[in-house]
């Protein structure tokens, strides 16, 4: 049985959590699309077209891993690109609660659609894309964080003090 699964989040930006969770579901599944919210009401640091670059940069050698942008419902999403599974990434006990609350919505909203959790890799289990652009603006080391292409443009839009 082939499943596809659907990768959803606002990736602003991309972690090494993010990379982690992507490279260990493109072995899991046989497609993995990388979904963006597009999601203006959280004031990204990144516009949409820039993270859908920095995803592809470091997806460029799954060839089973796609990258794609919605609006709106991520189960609508879903439903269009054929996927039979959500993939969520759960770092403590707090994301737990939330993302067990959206799962059991979304199997409401669309009982064919599984969610499957994994865990980041121990060494990036604390790692959110919120405080590590805090972090970094306080001119705090975010190395081995994200990867060198994200450091790189962090490094370009951020000026530290």
């Amino acid at each position: 049985m082939s499943v596809k699964a659907l990768y959803p989040g606002t990736f602003d930006p991309p972690t090494n959590g993010h990379v982690d969770l992507i490279q260990r579901g493109s072995k899991l599944f046989e497609h993995l699309t990388v979904a963006i919210l597009k999601n203006p009401i959280k004031n990204p640091l990144f516009t949409v077209d820039e993270r859908v670059e920095m995803l592809k940069e470091v997806t460029s050698s799954l060839p089973n891993v796609s990258i794609s942008t919605f609006n709106g419902m991520m189960v609508t999403f879903a439903r269009q690109e054929g996927a039979s599974a959500v993939l969520r990434g759960i770092r403590a006990i707090s994301d737990y609660e939330y993302e067990f609350q959206m799962a059991l919505m979304n199997r409401r909203l669309a009982p064919e659609i599984e969610t499957v959790f994994l865990q980041p890799a121990g060494r990036y289990s604390f790692i959110s894309s919120r405080m590590l652009k805090e972090v970094f603006s306080f001119g705090g080391d975010v190395t081995g964080l994200v990867p060198p292409n994200v450091l790189k443009r962090l490094r370009a839009r951020i000026t530290k003090p």
